[in-house]
């Protein structure tokens, strides 16, 4: 689909990969688009920078909000579900279960809760695209991370469950695969990192070319090959801090 003239809202557009989808799409042309922030401040703040940004105040974990921003937000053509929950936390090594019930509620029901409101507001505007940021983490398990790489694959299966139920109604979703991305988020990753400007500029290459599955950066691209070249040790290696860790 064409990004010229269209409209679209981004969860958590106000930072990091969700600013970058912003930044791209403004220079793409698009005619408005929707900023999503859990605080209206914050989503505020980035409507400054261009007279097309609407600021939005949306938790996607509550669906008051999320069905009042479909209402509010009726001329959507593109959705980019970027809102993301890491607690930093490994499944056994938490506490209780707080911390993977937000990430599985923000990463996949929310993203879910999203698409479902949404998806006949984008039919009623003669069809588009949905664009779900999910992960690496989301093709490979990584134990270090906890709740957050189930979450992940959650949002991959449901984003393959979504593209063929929504394909009959004018809608493509592409799942987008990311990598080590400078952002918060990542602040305790040293690695080289990928800005998020170069993020929405591959999501924003998906959604025109109606591409299913999309590595969007380097280190995107070397996980799926290692993958496919030799996943046992590839899960040997992320079980490996454990392992290590047992026997010291």
């Amino acid at each position: 689909m064409e990004i010229k003239d269209s409209v679209a809202i981004v969860t958590g557009g106000n930072r990091g990969i969700g600013e970058g989808f912003v930044e791209e799409l403004l220079d793409q042309g698009v005619r408005r688009v929707y900023v999503c922030a859990r605080k209206l401040a914050d989503a505020e703040e980035a409507a400054k920078r261009d007279g097309r940004i609407v600021p939005i105040e949306l938790d996607v974990t509550r669906e008051d909000q999320v069905a009042a921003a479909a209402a509010k937000c009726a001329d959507v053509t593109i959705l980019v579900n970027n809102a993301g929950a890491f607690q930093m936390q490994t499944l056994m090594g938490a506490p209780d279960l707080s911390d993977a019930r937000q990430e599985i509620e923000t990463n996949y029901l929310g993203m879910l809760s999203m698409c479902r409101a949404f998806a006949s507001v984008i039919e009623k505007n003669g069809g588009g695209a949905i664009a779900n940021v999910l992960s690496a983490a989301g093709i490979v398990a990584i134990p270090g991370m906890g709740g957050y790489s189930p979450s992940k694959f959650a949002g991959r299966a449901a984003s393959t469950c979504l593209r063929a139920e929504l394909a009959p109604r004018g809608i493509h979703v592409t799942a987008l695969i990311v990598g080590s991305v400078d952002t918060r988020m990542a602040d305790h990753i040293d690695r080289e990192k990928t800005q998020p400007r170069d993020i929405g500029t591959a999501g924003l290459l998906a959604i025109k070319h109606s591409i299913d599955e999309h590595d969007t950066d380097p280190h995107a691209i070397d996980v799926r090959a290692f993958l496919g070249r030799d996943p046992h040790t590839l899960a040997k290696s992320m079980a490996a801090p454990f392992l290590n860790q047992n026997k010291a």
